[in-house]
């Protein structure tokens, strides 16, 4: 797994697949067996693996192996990229939406 910050975009893109959120829903009870994982899914242990490395890869989720038990867990660094990317969203908003307040502002005062 790389160690540079993970990118919003890449977040969204893991995010915006079904069985990935329901991958990220489990894991936010605690961490469990892959094997574990897939049962409820319906799909085989390989692709619950592939849809666990797009979630390692952008920082949503982590997996280590003790014996033969490969166990994954919730990282919350993902969380916390989109979490920012809402807040910097939001600040944005707030401040146009101030202006437009004080425009129409304006203009009623001007009528």
């Amino acid at each position: 797994m790389s160690h540079t910050k993970p990118k919003a975009g890449r977040v969204f893109h893991a995010l915006g697949d079904s069985t990935r959120r329901a991958i990220v829903e489990r894991l936010s009870a605690g961490p469990v067996s892959v094997s574990r994982l897939a049962a409820p899914l319906g799909i085989t242990l390989t692709a619950v693996a592939q849809h666990l490395q797009v979630l390692e890869e952008c920082g949503l989720a982590r997996t280590e192996k003790t014996g033969r038990v490969r166990t994954c867990r919730l990282e919350p660094a993902g969380l916390a990229v989109l979490e920012q990317w809402i807040r910097d969203r939001r600040s944005m908003w707030e401040r146009r939406l101030d202006r437009l307040g004080e425009l129409l502002a304006e203009s009623e005062e001007g009528a």
